[in-house]
């Protein structure tokens, strides 16, 4: 088809297209395409002409051809799709009437920076370079879904989507980018998106970057990002998200890097990375999380969290972690096991005791340890909580064996005192060795040891029921402690 009727200005790109020349129809350098309706003719193209230059056979001997044109109002409907487009296009600033369309078509690179578009359809492109929208202003939807871009998604300081009513919200993402492949990074700095952002499946070669970005889907996914994949890192330095962020199944080998972070999704699950795998998950200095966290089954080489910022409610079974940080006393981290939604989960606190001592820090290992037994009683019959109750006030589930030398030294000392005070009666007069208080009362308390004391002595009265009492409490004591260090021992 060729178009014989162009205006002066759609002339001047015809001339400059073939030259592979670029043309700039900006009054000024800053002047904003969002105010591209008001221009006039001599900044005004056509989007079949457009199309007819790239889709058509143009090419002249000796000359680059290719499509540079800054500051153009385009009108009419820009349709490329399934076309094969051999040049690359260069539409900055420019205004577009109507929604670009470019599904399933195939370009060699395409630029965008600073236009203003109603929405973009670029589900199953292929794009041999780079696809550019730095400083977008997209009022609709980006589409992208199964896109194929060798090289790198340039979204820094673009605007997708409109807020609504002050809400955030559109009923369709912003940004579609499910099942697409990139052969390098996804570049969001600063990204505002007003509604969701969907990489589901998503394949991203090199590292998806959403610092400083804000996105807004109240009560809603604001990021879906299931079974993600990336060749290096997630990052999200001081990002803002109003929504639930998915990473269920995501693999991330680097960082997963939301430090100085905002998530917030009230009354509902603000974080979800369910059985994903990252290498390093950092929330250093982020706010606290607005909402519950699910991380069951995810795998964690390295992470850092403060206590402080947790929710109130979490899912931790099956966690795992290698390294924890910063380094927190047991006590400010053990809260957060207990306001698990699963209710008492044995491994979470093996997790932790396990990375503790990976630190070196014994005594908090031991601490958590405690404490799992302790909530472990909670969920036992009443013979349990009691027999429970005794191991942990005499040795602390073999944790704190201080305190079986604290029992030990008692009774002793106790008994020692009544027996000096009070001689027991020899059984056989004049056979019986010389009376001890200290080993008498060590014969009744260790019921494996026999200094030949007890066999030797009678007590009787009161003395008598003092000697019943040892003797049961040196065997609860004995029962007690083998109990707690063979289960400390097997742990270890």
């Amino acid at each position: 088809m060729e178009i014989t009727d162009l205006t002066p200005t759609e002339q001047r790109i015809r001339e400059a297209f073939l030259r592979g020349a670029a043309v700039d129809l900006r009054e000024a350098p800053d002047d904003e395409a969002a105010s591209g309706h008001s221009w006039g003719p001599d900044r005004t193209v056509r989007a079949e002409v457009l199309r007819w230059l790239l889709l058509g056979d143009h090419l002249r001997d000796g000359w680059t051809i290719g499509l540079w044109l800054t500051g153009a109002r385009i009108v009419g409907r820009l349709h490329l799709a399934y076309g094969v487009v051999e040049h690359p296009v260069h539409l900055a600033a420019c205004h577009f009437d109507e929604p670009l369309s470019l599904y399933g078509a195939q370009l060699r690179q395409l630029e965008l920076n600073g236009s203003h578009l109603p929405a973009l359809n670029a589900a199953t492109v292929r794009i041999d370079g780079v696809l550019r929208m730095t400083g977008c202003r997209v009022t609709g939807s980006v589409a992208l879904g199964g896109a194929r871009i060798a090289g790198a998604l340039f979204l820094d300081n673009a605007e997708l989507g409109t807020a609504t009513d002050g809400s955030g919200q559109q009923e369709d993402p912003v940004l579609q980018l499910n099942h697409a492949v990139l052969g390098t990074d996804v570049w969001g700095t600063g990204l505002v998106a007003h509604g969701q952002v969907r990489l589901l499946a998503a394949q991203i070669a090199g590292t998806l970057n959403f610092d400083d970005a804000r996105i807004r889907h109240p009560g809603h996914t604001a990021v879906e990002a299931e079974n993600l994949s990336v060749g290096a890192d997630v990052r999200g330095m001081r990002l803002e998200v109003t929504g639930r962020v998915n990473l269920r199944g995501a693999r991330i080998p680097g960082q997963l890097n939301l430090a100085y972070a905002t998530l917030a999704n009230p009354g509902g699950m603000a974080l979800r990375a369910s059985t994903a795998v990252i290498g390093e998950l950092w929330l250093r200095d982020a706010a606290p999380i607005e909402g519950s966290v699910n991380l069951r089954r995810a795998q964690i080489d390295f992470l850092h969290a403060a206590p402080g910022v947790w929710p109130g409610a979490v899912r931790l079974d099956g966690l795992t972690y290698t390294t924890l940080a910063p380094h927190e006393p047991a006590e400010r981290r053990l809260p957060l096991l207990a306001r698990d939604e699963g209710g008492y989960v044995p491994y979470a606190y093996e997790q932790l005791s396990a990375a503790y001592r990976r630190m070196g820090d014994d005594r908090a290992a031991r601490t958590v340890q405690l404490t799992r037994q302790r909530r472990h009683r909670t969920t036992l019959p009443w013979y349990g909580r009691l027999w429970g109750q005794v191991q942990d006030v005499t040795v602390g589930y073999g944790f704190r064996p201080v305190r079986a030398a604290v029992w030990l030294f008692s009774l002793l000392l106790a008994g020692s005192v009544a027996y000096a005070l009070h001689h027991p009666h020899p059984l056989k007069a004049g056979e019986a060795p010389a009376f001890s208080p200290v080993f008498y009362t060590l014969d009744l308390l260790l019921p494996v040891i026999d200094f030949g004391q007890e066999r030797a002595f009678t007590p009787d009265g009161w003395l008598q029921g003092l000697s019943y009492l040892l003797i049961i409490t040196g065997w609860i004591l004995a029962t007690t402690i083998v109990a707690g260090i063979t289960r400390a021992v097997s742990r270890q």
